[in-house]
């Protein structure tokens, strides 16, 4: 029996060859899950979370109303093609209910806000749940975790990686937890007020000890009464805020309105409810989330 030599080399190439058809079979066989989220803030902590293995999609676009936002027909497709959708919940996307049926989309969406707990207020009479969980740090966490355990459903091939994102992610949110808290404390707890278009920032006031007054409710859809705004101007002149704050997805003309009577001047663009484009001061949350505090601290500390 003859015994038949390789060619010098071939055997490299050819244990080359075997790896790269298993790299290539793993590739074609690694699914890239297709996700929803209602807003930008929500959309950049999934994609933290996600990370390589999932496309994340932003129904509201940057510096969009989640408020007010009109859902198009090209929004309905995203829903037909999406394998998890994602919602803050809380009375914050009224118009997902409308955009749910004009797709067909008969699933369930994903409520990262469950288990937070949740801030409670009287508006105009009524008993109302605040929406904007995502400006109290703490509140992310839950989210972060949340929509790990919702990945891992949906694709638990790469739930490790899905853990390991999310674990990364919640000590940077820890970090920035303790970045705020101190940044807070470097201003006399008599100065800790801020003036801002709408009350959108409850569940931060609640966390870190902050006044927040604001001439509009929790939805920017509401409309201010005539004797809200002057309660809220002979309150700003007994407190002496000095500084008010636009927002970048907000109507500003009611708290310039607020403004001009009590003479508080200008402070910047605070970032509540949108994401900036990118290249902006707020293209992820924990971005938007130190312009915001560092713009505040800056203007309490003048306050006198």
């Amino acid at each position: 029996m003859k015994i038949r030599l390789l060619p010098v080399g071939f055997l490299p190439v050819a244990c080359a060859l075997l790896m790269t058809g298993l790299v290539q079979g793993h590739a074609a066989t690694a699914r890239t899950v297709h996700a929803v989220a209602s807003f930008t803030v929500l959309a950049d902590v999934v994609r933290q979370v996600g990370g390589t293995y999932v496309a994340v999609t932003s129904l509201v676009p940057p510096d969009g109303d989640p408020h007010e936002f009109e859902p198009s027909p090209a929004d309905a497709g995203k829903l037909q093609q999406a394998d998890v959708i994602f919602l803050s919940g809380e009375g914050l996307e009224t118009w997902f209910v409308r955009l749910s049926r004009a797709a067909g989309y008969h699933g369930t969406p994903v409520i990262v806000s469950n288990g937070v707990p949740l801030h409670e207020m009287v508006e105009d009479g009524h008993d109302v749940t605040d929406p904007h969980v995502w400006n109290s740090v703490p509140n992310v966490e839950i989210w972060t975790r949340n929509i790990r355990d919702a990945l891992i459903r949906v694709d638990p091939q790469d739930a490790e990686a899905f853990r390991a994102n999310a674990d990364a992610y919640l000590v940077r949110l820890h970090d920035l937890d303790h970045y705020i808290r101190d940044r807070i404390a470097t201003v006399p707890a008599d100065r800790r007020r801020v003036l801002t278009g709408h009350d959108a920032f409850g569940y931060f006031g609640r966390e870190y000890g902050v006044t927040l007054m604001a001439p509009q409710g929790l939805s920017t859809e509401t409309e201010a009464s005539a004797a809200d705004v002057a309660a809220l101007i002979r309150q700003i002149r007994t407190l002496g805020v000095s500084t008010y704050f636009m927002e970048n997805a907000a109507d500003p003309r009611l708290v310039q309105q607020v403004a001009t009577a009590t003479g508080a001047r200008p402070g910047g663009t605070l970032y509540v409810e949108a994401l900036s484009p990118p290249g902006g001061p707020a293209a992820d949350y924990i971005s938007m989330i130190h312009h915001d505090v560092d713009l505040m601290v800056q203007a309490m500390q003048a306050a006198h």
